[in-house]
């Protein structure tokens, strides 16, 4: 067997462009039992996910978690499943759709936008091999997390290292590590904000929500939890909110270990004690909307709210495929792409295919195939 990923079927005077891999963290195929626990089989075999050795994790994973969870998983998927899939799924194909049309405006060479999921399909794998197959010789992977963190954006970097430690013929690569204090990106959220009180009541207080993570892994020096609190700053900053009327809280909290705080179920429902009847929440870190914002922030957190005494209750959706998301996802595209030529404002298509020809001549006049 073969250690690399060989190409015999490879031509010289290919055309080549430049691709990008837009990763979310992923989905199961269908809000089934079996298909949940393909998925978090996946994900929570993951080191980086659950940092316990093997020995201790695998038996709790096997045991347990994996017996239990993905029947009460595929229910919450029920909740938010369309005629169209998973709603993240739903979402990354318009976000691949408008980025494509906007990037071939933007580049004056060949570009190519794919998706991937970290977890569950499409994977990683079948996303870079998308690209290799249409020319892509410079590839941009950008994880859709505005946030570093470990477990999400490190975690995906992982899977893309061991695919392409297969290949042979090796890209040019670049990372997007984060995004979180990006002047378009707060913008967008801001923006997203101001639209939601034009036609509604403004809430007393913004809840800011971010996926939690265990507190172990900030004691450990993941940057998450210092990213999370300078976006909310900014973002507090560009719509004149006062310290009392924003706050920042973390969820989705897994296992008896502690997480960030506070907690957004235990804010919510405190916050109706101290006479906040009226809560707007948004979820900055979600670059789509999928079952944390949909079913577990728009459905069950608004349950703690209103049982404990709250109002009025309205979640602000994700920057999904808007037209100021894609404007900053496409912004964050082009200047981590700067000196790749299908950028220049020179490229001439004519003339890289007459170079491209003449490389097939060369190569032909060597003995290649045609």
């Amino acid at each position: 067997m073969n250690r690399f990923i060989n190409e015999k079927d490879y031509f010289h005077g290919k055309s080549e462009c430049v691709g990008v891999l837009l990763v979310n963290l992923g989905t199961p195929d269908a809000p089934d039992t079996p298909a949940l626990r393909r998925y978090l089989k996946e994900f929570l075999s993951d080191p980086r996910v659950a940092e316990l050795p093997r020995i201790i994790w695998y038996p709790i994973l096997y045991g347990f978690i994996l017996n239990k969870r993905p029947a009460a998983s595929a229910l919450k998927y029920r909740e938010v499943w369309t005629n169209n899939g998973s709603p993240l799924m739903s979402i990354s194909l318009q976000q691949q759709k408008a980025l494509q049309k906007e990037m071939e405006i933007r580049f004056a060479g060949p570009v190519k936008i794919a998706i991937a999921m970290r977890y569950g399909n499409p994977s990683i794998q079948s996303g870079l091999l998308k690209l290799k197959e249409g020319g892509a010789q410079r590839i941009l992977i950008l994880p859709l997390y505005p946030q570093y963190c470990a477990a999400t954006t490190a975690s995906t970097f992982d899977k893309v290292f061991d695919e392409l430690k297969r290949w042979r013929r090796m890209p040019e690569l670049r990372l997007v590590s984060h995004y979180h204090d990006h002047p378009g990106y707060i913008s967008a959220l801001a923006d997203s904000m101001l639209r939601h009180w034009e036609s509604h009541p403004r809430g007393q207080v913004l809840l800011m929500s971010f996926h939690g993570i265990p507190k172990r892994s900030l004691l450990l020096g993941d940057p998450y939890y210092c990213e999370c609190q300078k976006t909310a700053r900014l973002l507090a900053e560009e719509l004149n909110l006062r310290a009392g009327e924003y706050r920042v809280t973390f969820q989705s909290r897994f296992g008896k270990a502690e997480w960030l705080q506070p907690y957004t179920d235990k804010t919510l429902q405190a916050l109706p004690g101290e006479g906040v009847k009226n809560v707007d929440v948004i979820c900055p870190g979600f670059a789509a909307d999928c079952l944390e914002t949909l079913e577990e922030i728009q459905q069950e957190n608004r349950v703690c709210f209103q049982q404990a005494g709250g109002e009025n209750y309205h979640y602000i959706p994700a920057l999904n495929a808007s037209a100021k998301h894609i404007q900053t996802l496409a912004d964050l595209i082009q200047q981590h792409t700067q000196g790749w030529p299908e950028t220049a404002t020179h490229w001439n298509e004519a003339s890289q295919q007459k170079r491209a020809e003449k490389t097939l001549q060369r190569a032909i006049g060597k003995g290649a195939k045609k």
